[in-house]
C-alpha cells in the first residue's frame, strides 16, 4: 500500500536525511534528528526545538530514542555539534513505546542542574503506563503475553518460547522512567520560543488505540504537527491488543483519532516517528482508513470461510515472512482487527477445548 500510494503524498525535503548525530532544520525553531533502532524498522526521527524557559535559552527535545550506548553516542554528537552551546530544558515524550520514551530518564538527569529542573513532559497515562512497563514485560514478553498470544492461536513451541524468553524485553530499553512529570493533556497549549524570539503555541491532540493516550503537537504559526506515530507516511501505525487489556478494541478508537486530525489544515507539514515530513495529511487518514477497511474485509471473509484464530488470521493480513519482533506485533494487531468485528457484533467468538478463541459470523 504505502509504495503505491506515498506517491499522493508530497515529501518537500525530497530525499534529504539527517545525517548520524547532526540536525536538519524543518522548520524555524525546529530541527530533524534520525536515530537509528535494531529492528526491521531501523530509524526513529526526533525533534529539537529551539525554547526558552523562565528566560533561560536552550532546546526542548521532542522523544529520545531507546536506551543503548549507540543511541547515548549519537545524542552526545549532537549536543555538542548542533545546540549552540545551548542546554536541554525539557523532554516531551509523544507516548510511552520504548523508542520515543527509552532515553527520557537519561536526558532528564543529563541536563538537569541545580539551577534549572529538566522535566519530562508526558501524558499521565503513558507516563504510568511507562512505569508499569519497565518493572514488568508488557505485551510483547514473558509468560503472560506468551499465554495470551496461545490463547489467539500461536501455540508453536518455538515461538512460544522465544516470547517466554523476552521476559525484561521493555525493562531492556527502558530501564528507567522519570519519578516526576508534568502532564500534557488533550487541548492543552504549550509554547515554545525561536533564536528571532517568535512565540509559537503547540497544541496537543490526544490519540487512542496505537498507545494509551499518545500526544501529538500542532504549532499553526509554523504549519507544522509532530505526528508521533499516529500518522507515518509508508507504514500503518501498528494497532494492537495487548495482554494486560485482553478484551480491548483498540482499532475503532484509532480510528476515531485519525478523523480528528481532518480539523487541521491539509497543507500540514507533518513530522512523522518514522519515514520522511510530507505533506497530504488528509490523502494520508484516508488512506490509513481504507487500509484498514481492506484489512477488515478480509478478515472478515477469512472467517466467513471458516472459524478463525488470530494465528490463522496472520498470512491473511501479512503476506510476508515475519520475525519474533514483527510477528508479536503481528499478532496484536490481528486480534485487534478480530475485536473491532467482534465488538461490532459481525463476528462472534468462541473458545475451543485447546483453549483458543476462534471467531466466526455472529448467529
Amino acid at each position: 500500500m504505502a509504495n503505491l500510494l506515498e506517491h499522493q503524498l508530497v515529501y518537500p525535503l525530497a530525499d534529504q536525511l539527517p545525517e548520524p548525530g547532526r540536525t536538519l532544520e524543518v522548520a524555524p525553531g525546529v530541527r530533524w534528528v534520525r536515530m537509528g533502532l535494531p529492528f526491521a524498522l531501523d530509524h526513529i526521527n526526533l525533534w529539537l526545538l529551539r525554547d526558552r524557559i523562565d528566560g533561560r535559552e536552550g532546546w526542548t527535545v521532542v522523544d529520545c530514542g531507546i536506551t543503548n550506548d549507540a543511541t547515548r553516542d549519537a545524542w552526545e554528537q549532537v549536543f555538542a555539534d548542533e545546540l549552540g552551546g545551548l542546554p536541554v530544558l525539557r523532554v516531551i515524550v509523544t507516548h510511552m513505546h520504548p523508542d520515543h520514551i527509552g532515553l527520557s530518564n537519561w536526558l532528564c538527569e543529563r541536563w538537569t542542574t541545580p539551577e534549572h529542573e529538566c522535566r519530562l513532559w508526558i501524558s499521565a497515562t503513558d507516563w504510568n503506563a511507562a512505569r508499569i512497563a519497565s518493572t514488568r514485560t508488557t505485551g510483547f514478553g514473558g509468560e503472560a503475553a506468551a499465554a495470551f498470544f496461545a490463547s489467539h492461536g500461536l501455540v508453536d513451541p518455538e515461538a512460544q518460547a522465544k516470547v517466554r524468553a523476552r521476559g525484561n524485553y521493555y525493562g531492556s530499553m527502558v530501564p528507567a522512567v522519570p519519578q516526576q512529570f508534568r502532564r500534557l493533556l488533550d487541548g492543552m497549549k504549550l509554547q515554545t520560543v525561536d533564536e528571532g524570539g517568535a512565540v509559537h503555541d503547540w497544541f496537543c491532540h490526544a490519540g487512542y488505540g496505537h498507545a494509551p493516550e499518545h500526544i501529538s503537537l500542532h504549532a499553526p504559526s509554523l504549519g507544522v504537527l509532530i505526528s508521533g506515530d499516529m500518522v507515518l507516511p509508508r507504514i500503518s501505525t501498528n494497532i494492537s491488543v495487548i495482554d494486560i487489556e485482553p478484551e480491548a478494541d483498540p482499532l475503532p478508537l484509532y480510528l476515531a483519532s485519525l478523523d480528528r486530525m481532518r480539523a487541521l489544515p491539509a497543507h500540514t507539514l507533518v513530522l512523522p516517528s518514522h519515514g520522511k515530513p510530507f505533506r497530504g495529511l488528509h490523502e494520508r487518514v484516508a488512506q490509513l482508513h481504507a487500509h484498514h477497511d481492506e484489512r477488515l474485509a478480509e478478515v472478515m471473509a477469512a472467517c466467513v470461510a471458516r472459524p478463525s484464530s488470530a494465528a490463522d488470521i496472520l498470512p491473511v493480513m501479512f503476506k510476508r515472512p515475519l520475525d519474533l519482533h514483527q510477528m508479536t506485533f503481528a499478532m496484536g494487531e490481528a486480534v485487534a482487527h478480530l475485536h473491532a468485528l467482534w465488538l461490532a457484533g459481525r463476528l462472534g467468538r468462541s473458545r475451543g477445548a485447546d483453549g483458543v478463541w476462534r471467531f466466526a459470523p455472529a448467529a
